[in-house]
């Protein structure tokens, strides 16, 4: 028995983000007519607190498909060679439980997060909004910024990193790359002032987006943190914003920027006005008038990864692209 394998370079390769996006929404959508099984994720964290190894484990009903992404996240990676987040995504087919394949999470895990933050965005954002906040200046960032561009009619960016040099070089880098204004700023402050979209991508234990600097009609992707001790938007940001999110119960359970403020009783459960495939589905509405917040809480969801690790699977079969390993399972004899 054979199993499909494929490496960071053939996802790149396999998963351009404008299909991806298209996979993404189709994904949400499956979760929204309850079509797939997804528990919450189970972590270990290392006794030292310097990294974790996730599971995320799920049933996609379309495409049919088990699986299971297994990736550690090392927040302290950033500025050396390795991504914060490394593993996995395995897929199983469900007629007779074979392994189909062994994916790559680090490149799935980029393009899929900023897939489905386009997902969001073009549905909550203003069609006319063209100036994009980008709090980081990591992997996530230069997906963003690809994504944010595929729905957007981006014309300037701001970017802003705990290091100025990193974002300084992120913006030369990708200005001269996107033929775009990206300027780097001294301040998270700074960034989100007058813009359209943000997107907050940091590994932040503690607010760094702040009410009083969002514009009306300003929507905002909150999706660096995706486990609890980690928060990027302080309480007054949620409670005025339009709150949407992909999985509500996985909202609930492991996003502090949304415990918290209802810890502290300034929002009910009810602030929460749906998950983004209920929109999709046109269950819910969306933003409501053009002055308003709107803010998508993600926390990742393993639904995704199997959407995109699928896609990838499929395509590199029929294209001859990627490798195959022999692997047990069948009965001989």
């Amino acid at each position: 028995m054979e199993i499909y394998v494929a490496g960071h370079e053939e996802v790149e390769r396999l998963l351009p983000m404008a299909e991806c996006i298209d996979v993404m929404e189709e994904a949400l959508k499956t979760l929204a007519r309850g079509e797939a099984v997804l528990p919450l994720r189970q972590a270990v964290r290392q006794p030292d607190g310097k990294g974790l190894l996730g599971l995320m484990p799920a049933y996609l009903g379309q495409p049919r498909v088990l699986g299971a992404k297994v990736v550690t996240v090392f927040g302290g990676n950033f500025g050396t060679p390795y991504e914060s987040h490394q593993g996995s995504v395995l897929l199983y087919e469900c007629e007779h439980g074979r392994p189909l394949a062994i994916v790559d999470a680090g490149a799935i895990t980029t393009i899929r997060t900023g897939a489905v933050t386009a997902v969001a965005t073009r549905a909550l954002a203003r069609a006319e909004a063209s100036n994009l906040a980008l709090l980081g200046s990591g992997t996530q960032a230069i997906g963003h910024l690809e994504a944010m561009c595929a729905v957007r009619p981006i014309t300037s960016v701001r970017v802003w990193s705990r290091s100025i040099e990193h974002a300084q070089k992120f913006a030369e880098r990708e200005a001269a790359r996107r033929n775009l204004d990206i300027r780097a700023v001294s301040s998270a402050e700074a960034a989100v002032r007058d813009a359209d979209i943000i997107c907050t991508l940091t590994p932040a234990t503690a607010p760094i987006l702040r009410a009083e600097w969002l514009a009306p009609g300003a929507h905002v992707n909150a999706i660096g943190s995706s486990v609890p001790g980690y928060r990027e938007t302080e309480t007054a940001v949620v409670a005025r914003s339009r709150v949407f999110v992909d999985r509500r119960e996985s909202a609930l359970n492991e996003a502090d920027d949304i415990r918290i403020p209802l810890r502290e009783g300034v929002i009910g459960e009810e602030h929460i006005r749906g998950e983004i495939g209920e929109v999709l589905l046109g269950r819910v509405p969306g933003r409501a008038n053009e002055t308003e917040v709107t803010l998508f809480k993600a926390l990742g969801l393993a639904i995704e990864d199997l959407a995109a690790a699928y896609h990838v699977y499929a395509k590199g079969k029929a294209q001859g692209v990627g490798t195959s390993l022999e692997f047990t399972g069948q009965r001989h004899g």
